[in-house]
C-alpha cells in the first residue's frame, strides 16, 4: 500500500470519528480544531443541580437502601415463594455430582455418629450410665448437625452470593433464611432415618413423639436468628468462616452430644452443670431425645422422687460395663441440676431472643451488603 493511500484512509477515519456537533463519536477522537478539556467530556449531559436533588426530584432511590422494619418484613413475606424455590433448587444441586446423590445428607451424620460411637462409646466408655446409648448418640449428632451446618452455610452466604445481590433487588435476609431452610429440608430426611434407628434399638412409639415438632420448630427459629447474626459478621470479617468450625466443635463437646450432662457428678459446682444443660444446643437436643426415647424420660434426674440409696446404686452399679437396665434407670431418683420442667421455657426464650437480636443486627447493615 502506498503512502498516499494510507494518508487518504487516515483522513477518512478522522472524519468518520467526529460528528458535526463536535462531540465524541469514537474513543479518543475530537473534532479537528477543538480543544475540549477532559473534565467537560466526562460531565457532558449531566444535570446542573446536585445529583442527590436530581434523583429525589425524579423519584429515584438508592438500590441498597435500608427500608423500615415493617416494610422489610413485608418484602420478605412477598418473596417467600422465591426463598422456597431457591432453597429447593440449591438443595437438589448440592449433590448432583456425587454418585450417591442426596444420600450423603444422611450418610455424613451417620458416619460421624459411627465414629463417635466407636471412640467414645466403645473405647472411652462414655456411654456408662446412659441407657440405649446408640439412639442417645445418633439423636444428639443429628440434631446438633442441623444447627452446625446452618451456621457454617449462613456465615458465607453474603460473600458467596455477591453476583446475585448486585444483580437483583430483594431483601438480603432472604439468603440466610433460604440456607437455613436447606438444612431443615435435609433434617427432615435425617429424622426419617433417625426414626428407623430409634425403633431398631427397642424404643416404642408414644404420643411424646409429637413433641419433636415444636422442638424442631423452636430450633429452626433459633438457627434463623443466629444465622442472620453470623451472616453479617461473615460478610464483614473474612476470617470468621475459618474460625467458626472450631467454635462449633467446642460447642458440640459441651452440649451433651456425646455424653449425658445430667449424669455428671459435680457436687461442689452445680452451677456449671446447670449452665451446660440450659445452653441452647443442649436444650434442643434434650427436648428431642426426651420426645423420642422412653429410656431418656425414665432416667432423667428428678423425674422420680429422690432416693439416696437408688441414686448411689446408679453411681456405683449403673456406671459399670454391661450394667442391668434397672440400675441405669435409677438416675431418675437423683437430684436434678436444672429443672427439666423448665426446659421448654428456656427453649422458647432462646428462640425468641435469637430471632429478634439476629434480625435487627442483620437489618441494620442491609445497605452495606453487596459492596464486596
Amino acid at each position: 500500500m502506498t503512502d498516499d493511500k494510507r494518508s487518504r484512509r487516515s483522513r477518512a477515519a478522522d472524519r468518520a470519528s467526529t460528528r458535526e456537533d463536535g462531540r465524541l463519536s469514537a474513543p479518543g477522537r475530537l473534532q479537528q480544531g477543538e480543544d475540549v478539556p477532559v473534565g467537560d467530556v466526562l460531565t457532558a449531559g449531566l444535570p446542573a443541580e446536585p445529583l442527590a436533588e436530581y434523583a429525589a426530584a425524579h423519584g429515584l432511590r438508592p438500590s441498597a437502601a435500608r427500608p423500615p422494619v415493617r416494610s422489610y418484613l413485608r418484602q420478605l413475606w412477598n418473596r417467600w415463594s422465591f426463598i422456597m424455590a431457591f432453597a429447593t433448587a440449591r438443595n437438589i444441586s448440592m449433590y448432583t455430582e456425587a454418585k450417591l446423590g442426596q444420600l450423603w445428607q444422611v450418610l455424613t451424620p451417620l458416619l460421624n455418629a459411627g465414629v463417635y460411637f466407636l471412640i467414645f462409646g466403645l473405647l472411652l466408655k462414655v456411654n456408662r450410665g446412659v441407657p440405649n446409648y446408640l439412639a442417645f448418640l445418633v439423636t444428639g449428632v443429628f440434631v446438633f448437625n442441623f444447627t452446625q451446618r446452618a451456621f457454617i452455610s449462613t456465615s458465607t452466604v453474603i460473600t458467596s452470593s455477591l453476583p446475585l445481590i448486585r444483580a437483583l433487588q430483594f431483601p438480603r435476609a432472604a439468603l440466610p433464611l433460604a440456607y437455613v431452610i436447606i438444612e431443615l429440608q435435609q433434617m427432615f430426611l435425617s429424622m426419617a432415618v433417625l426414626v428407623v434407628i430409634v425403633l431398631s434399638t427397642g424404643e416404642p412409639i408414644t404420643w411424646y413423639w409429637l413433641l419433636t415438632i415444636p422442638a424442631l420448630l423452636l430450633q429452626t427459629i433459633f438457627n434463623v436468628g443466629v444465622g442472620l447474626f453470623v451472616a453479617r459478621i461473615g460478610s464483614q470479617v473474612n476470617d470468621f468462616s475459618q474460625l467458626l468450625p472450631f467454635l462449633l466443635r467446642t460447642w458440640m463437646y459441651v452440649s451433651g452430644v456425646l455424653f449425658s450432662i445430667a449424669a455428671l457428678d459435680v457436687r461442689t459446682h452445680r452451677w456449671i452443670v446447670t449452665l451446660l444443660e440450659i445452653n441452647p444446643a443442649a436444650l434442643y437436643i434434650t427436648l428431642i431425645r426426651n420426645s423420642l426415647l422412653l429410656s431418656q424420660r425414665q432416667s432423667t434426674p428428678g423425674s422420680k422422687p429422690y432416693s439416696a440409696r437408688l441414686c448411689q446404686e446408679w453411681r456405683t452399679l449403673g456406671h459399670r460395663v454391661g450394667a442391668p437396665k434397672k440400675y441405669l434407670l435409677d438416675s431418675a431418683h437423683c437430684h436434678y441440676y436444672a429443672n427439666p420442667g423448665h426446659f421448654w421455657y428456656f427453649a422458647v426464650g432462646w428462640a425468641v431472643a435469637a430471632i429478634i437480636i439476629g434480625f435487627f443486627f442483620f437489618w441494620r447493615a442491609e445497605a452495606k451488603y453487596g459492596r464486596g
